[in-house]
């Protein structure tokens, strides 16, 4: 079994994307879509301005206009996007930087929905759905119902994760990676640094059990 990406989505202090980085994290996320965790294109460079080569940089946005888009990859040095809206697979393959594209499972997964997306993007991520929100709900859904979607694409595993229940959905779905944010917070967009660390902690042990 490989080792499995860890993603930290939401931030928006320096000093909580220090720490991710710190913990192992494989990517940093900052909302740039109207969220409770949502930061402009400077205060998005301030969060992600300590991050190391080789950690990726990924902007969250939702049915941007592509100049947006555009303009935070440049000003903030983004190494991807997650598109997290209703974007088309036409609108990903045109980005400026590799797609993280977002789909939204509730009680059932439609898995012909994925196959225009594949040729288009780098990676998809599966989140849970809300006729309310785009993202970010703390909800999480049926592991079950996404099971065979590993073997086809790169997969990204958000909705609800925390550090009491990602062992079990890497168990269950063998993601590429997890994608975490209100899972180890304090309140919206503060990350609270011992969920952080028990977050990267669980995600390493369920690692070591998968290769036994």
């Amino acid at each position: 079994m490989t080792r499995t990406r860890i993603k930290m989505c939401g931030l928006t202090r320096a000093k909580d994307a220090a720490e991710a980085v710190r913990l192992g994290a494989d990517a940093l996320g900052v909302v740039l879509a109207p969220s409770p965790r949502q930061v402009t294109i400077e205060e998005a460079g301030e969060v992600l301005g300590a991050a190391p080569p080789g950690i990726a940089r990924v902007g969250v946005f939702v049915d941007a206009d592509p100049e947006y888009v555009a303009e935070a990859v440049a000003r903030i040095g983004l190494t991807a996007v997650q598109f997290h809206g209703s974007e088309t697979p036409e609108q990903c393959a045109a980005a400026p930087v590799p797609v993280i594209k977002a789909l939204r499972v509730g009680t059932e997964f439609d898995y012909v929905s994925v196959e225009p997306f594949q040729a288009q993007v780098a990676a998809l991520l599966l989140d849970t759905y809300d006729s309310q929100q785009a993202g970010g709900t703390g909800k999480q859904f049926e592991w079950n119902l996404v099971t065979e979607l590993s073997g086809r694409a790169l997969v990204f595993l958000a909705g609800g994760l925390t550090p009491l229940n990602v062992a079990q959905a890497i168990a269950v779905v063998h993601p590429f990676a997890v994608d975490v944010s209100s899972g180890i917070e304090l309140s919206p967009g503060v990350k609270g640094h011992e969920l952080m660390h028990a977050f990267a902690a669980a995600v390493r042990e369920a690692d070591e059990k998968g290769r036994a």
